[in-house]
């Protein structure tokens, strides 16, 4: 067994049950199951459908047009994992404790192992084997193995599904919301199968689970004997009659394990120098795969399927901080999840005009459905950057894939959906073409003029849009491109106005940023972070201070200062930044990593890519923080092993770290599978599969064959 795949409580600094259910989570992009104690009932178990949501209005004290109308909420299903177990004389099996538990994700097998007694003190083992079926992906199988410590005897297990399906109401804006409008209908087809209908009053949902055993639940529990029990969970589609598919619990576990050897062949990472950071990168990658969805209508939750924190609400996230693993590991991936994007134009166009803006589409802040669900619009909706943030990501797979056929059928008209809107949004004036009133990456700052960030995304989103019109005229000409529209655009993107402070010599976060006092750092205790939990957003917004990387992430997205510049940016927005986003680390490390800051480089990943197993946020029992999952496969890849595209060539620096020995990752490029070794003397490039490519590494041209 490869270690590395392999985690186990014994690895983990908690044992606190809710953090447990997190860490240990399964999934398969349609839905993931929380890692519960079967025995006893826990308010955070349960099963999350990708998708799968209910609204409820939001209520403002005052109201004004165009915010946001409605909640949506990701629906905390019925714990499929949960059985109650009966002794000869119908006693209960009730006092559980957790012995280990095991996630191989080799296999995606997870295994439990509780100690169990009954009101008479006497003792069995249970150990519950959970898979999830990947290819068709309606599919959970359970093993419980039941073996006596000290009872023999006649034993039963019963299961239902059991509803309780209230979450704790909370004012922490990173949890979700309380639900109150579902009704369940519970049906039996047979001895062997239940059937629970889920329905959602205001969204108008409906889905199916069943859970059906494969033989007698009862059996004699004899020394030495330990005897299974078979039960199958089914998860259908949203609003489609479920398929009663029973597959045996061999042949769920063949199909994960295939799927996952596979998976690892594309796109292995290993470290060598440090199994523990070895160990965390799998566990990251493994995850976030779990999490995705793969079908073009749904997309990545902000905590994945492992919990129902933010609401279960897609972000920009997907497209900055996950994406690009999967454009250069698992293409298809990448693609389904620009075909959500596409699902939802037409609900992003209409929320242009709400805004006032004649032309184009904006994609909403946080959403399920395509509409904005966001209530508190300075953070929210004022993140114009989405738009060009999704654009960045189709640009990404295009240059990855070189599919053509794609960007003919949906990219081109989503770029230019996104270009047409800042050319609409923005304006001219004395310093050329502007945006005013948005928020940048850095939610600490809101409701400014000309965000660099933003206004360098703007620029890149109208450039790609004219390259597009300019490759593919025919299918621009359908979508209404004229010669006018054309050179509007051409000429708006030319004029972009990008702040810069000749005072400081770097590009300044936006018009007022810097007339701002500094946070008092030195007079905020620990205890007072995250500040968004402890001021108010009207303090905050006084002072140069930093959630997260803003200026820096357009730094890192385009490679187009000095390195001068960029080390003096660096040193002035690391220290007003907080880093009270997960999203953060990832890009300060690296950052760090291309300017030669080898060692805090090598402590900013350090936190990145152990983030949830060692719940730095403490808050990891809501759910992962799927989006650091995938920051830190970027921090390995584009920074340590610093990998872009420029002029569709690939570019390849090596900043290996002083503690590692070796780094070797695998990458998709091109229709080529390759894989690159990081010594601290040289870098290997090897084709696994594939054509013969050149690739520029540590500045030299190669042809590798």
């Amino acid at each position: 067994m490869n270690n590395e795949k392999v985690i186990t409580t014994s690895d983990l600094i908690s044992d606190d049950p809710s953090y447990l259910e997190t860490i240990f989570s399964i999934a398969n992009g349609h839905f993931g199951i929380r890692a519960s104690n079967p025995i006893v009932s826990s308010e955070s178990a349960g099963t999350i459908v990708n998708g799968f949501y209910e609204m409820s209005e939001i209520n403002y004290g005052e109201k004004a047009y165009g915010y946001a109308e409605n909640n949506q909420t990701i629906v905390n299903l019925p714990d499929v994992r949960a059985i109650k177990i009966f002794d000869s004389e119908s006693n209960e099996f009730s006092q559980s404790e957790l012995k280990s538990e095991t996630l191989d994700m080799n296999t995606g097998l997870l295994t439990s192992v509780y100690k169990l007694l009954n009101p008479n003190n006497q003792a069995i083992e249970l150990k519950l084997q959970s898979v999830l079926q990947q290819t068709d992906n309606h599919v959970l199988g359970l093993r419980y193995t039941i073996k006596s410590i000290d009872y023999t005897g006649r034993i039963k297990i019963t299961k239902h599904f059991g509803i309780n399906n209230d979450t704790a109401e909370t004012d922490d804006p990173r949890k979700s919301r309380s639900l109150h409008t579902l009704t369940y209908d519970r049906n039996k087809i047979d001895d062997s199968c239940e059937v629970l209908e889920v329905k959602t009053k205001k969204s108008q949902l409906v889905i199916d689970l069943a859970i059906c055993s494969q033989h007698a639940l009862e059996e004699n529990l004899e020394l030495n004997q330990p005897v299974d029990f078979d039960i199958i969970a089914l998860v259908g589609d949203i609003n489609t009659k479920l398929q009663m598919i029973k597959p045996s619990f061999s042949e769920i576990l063949a199909d994960s394990k295939s799927f996952w050897h596979e998976f690892w062949q594309n796109s292995e990472v290993g470290i060598d120098g440090d199994e523990s950071l070895n160990q965390a990168i799998h566990y990251n990658l493994f995850q976030l795969t779990s999490s995705t969805g793969r079908d073009g209508k749904t997309n990545i939750p902000a905590k994945g399927l492992s919990g129902t924190g933010y609401e279960g609400h897609y972000f920009w996230d997907t497209e900055m901080y996950m994406s690009p693993f999967f454009a250069y590991t698992n293409p298809q991936i990448a693609r389904e999840l620009i075909l959500y994007r596409y699902s939802i134009l037409n609900e992003s166009k209409k929320r242009a005009r709400e805004l006032g803006v004649d032309n184009g589409a904006l994609f909403a802040w946080r959403t399920i459905n395509g509409e904005e669900a966001s209530a508190y619009y300075p953070a929210g909706t004022a993140q114009y950057h989405i738009d060009a943030d999704i654009s960045y990501a189709i640009d990404r797979y295009y240059k990855v894939t070189l599919d053509k056929d794609f960007m003919k059928k949906y990219g081109l008209e989503i770029v230019l959906e996104t270009a047409r809107f800042w050319r609409s949004f923005g304006s001219f004036n004395n310093k050329g073409f502007c945006f005013f009133d948005v928020t940048g990456p850095d939610e600490y700052t809101a409701i400014v003029n000309n965000n660099y960030y933003t206004n360098r995304m703007a620029k890149f989103n109208m450039e790609f849009a004219v390259k597009l019109i300019d490759e593919f005229p025919e299918q621009s000409k359908r979508l209404g491109v004229t010669e006018e529209e054309y050179d509007s655009l051409k000429d708006a993107a030319e004029k972009v106005y990008l702040p810069y402070s000749e005072a400081e010599q770097i590009n300044q976060q936006d018009d007022s940023a810097f007339d701002k006092p500094i946070w008092p750092f030195e007079d905020t205790p620990k205890s007072n972070y995250p500040l968004l939990l402890h001021y108010h957003p009207l303090k905050i917004y006084r002072y140069q201070v930093n959630k997260q990387a803003d200026t820096l992430l357009a730094d890192f997205l385009f490679d187009d200062i000095s390195q001068n510049q960029l080390k003096r940016e660096y040193d002035y927005y690391e220290k007003i930044t907080t880093h009270d986003s997960s999203l953060s680390r990832s890009i300060f490390s690296a950052l760090a990593a291309r300017i030669g800051l080898k060692e805090k480089s090598y402590d900013y990943f350090m936190d990145t890519v152990k983030t949830d197993l060692i719940d730095l946020q403490k808050n990891t029992a809501d759910g992962l923080h799927v989006a650091n999952l995938g920051g830190s496969w970027l921090t390995i890849v584009m920074g340590f092993g610093c990998i872009e595209i420029k002029d569709s060539l690939l570019v390849i620096n090596n900043n290996l770290p002083n503690k590692w020995k070796k780094l070797s990752i695998r990458i998709k490029f091109q229709g080529r599978l390759i894989k690159i070794t990081y010594l601290h003397a040289k870098t290997v490039i090897d084709i696994l599969d594939g054509e013969p490519l050149n690739v520029i590494v540590d500045g030299i041209k190669k042809n590798i064959k």
